[in-house]
């Protein structure tokens, strides 16, 4: 399954940006690729920079990591839920109340890390266990139709995006 063989009628138009932005890649290599691509990218940040906001209110690294562990979930729940065939209308949810409640500045990277590698490792075993059909079944997500195989590449492409916000307003 490639990103290019995703029509644009199965993500919302916010997603697009994302979804677009990853090129084009298969939907299990990518998830696992970009596993181990974000973890040296971490590890490989200066120590100084995990706590630093560029901007008053603006969220640190490890902010940052903890919303796309958080922001991951959310996605994967919904592509579970709809791959079941469950119909309910699924709603968003307002990532800056998250961050807030959560202790990411008061952790270490190693464990924010290990959690990202066992939350992905998680999806990745659960997308390759969906079928043609559940991959590509429908839902209602955030008031947008939205297929099981679209919020995959959403995880992928949420990632890198931040990936690319800590290289161009952190490092």
């Amino acid at each position: 399954m490639n990103s290019n063989q995703l029509p644009t009628n199965e993500y919302s138009p916010f997603s697009a940006t994302y979804i677009k932005a990853i090129g084009n890649v298969d939907l299990f290599e990518e998830l696992e690729i970009s596993l181990h691509d974000f973890i040296k990218f971490v590890q490989n940040i200066p120590m100084d920079k995990f706590d630093y906001r560029y901007a008053e209110g603006k969220w640190t690294i490890k902010d940052i990591i903890q919303h796309i562990i958080d922001a991951e979930r959310v996605f994967a729940y919904r592509a579970m839920r709809i791959s079941r065939n469950d119909q309910t209308p699924l709603p968003g949810f307002e990532e800056n109340d998250y961050v807030v409640n959560t202790d990411a500045n008061g952790r270490s990277i190693q464990g924010l890390l290990t959690e990202f590698s066992a939350v992905r490792h998680s999806n990745l075993l659960m997308f390759k266990s969906f079928s043609s059909d559940q991959l590509t079944s429908i839902g209602m997500a955030s008031s947008h139709p939205v297929s099981v195989r679209a919020l995959g590449f959403l995880i992928i492409g949420h990632q890198k995006h931040h990936q690319k916000v800590f290289e161009e307003r952190y490092l």
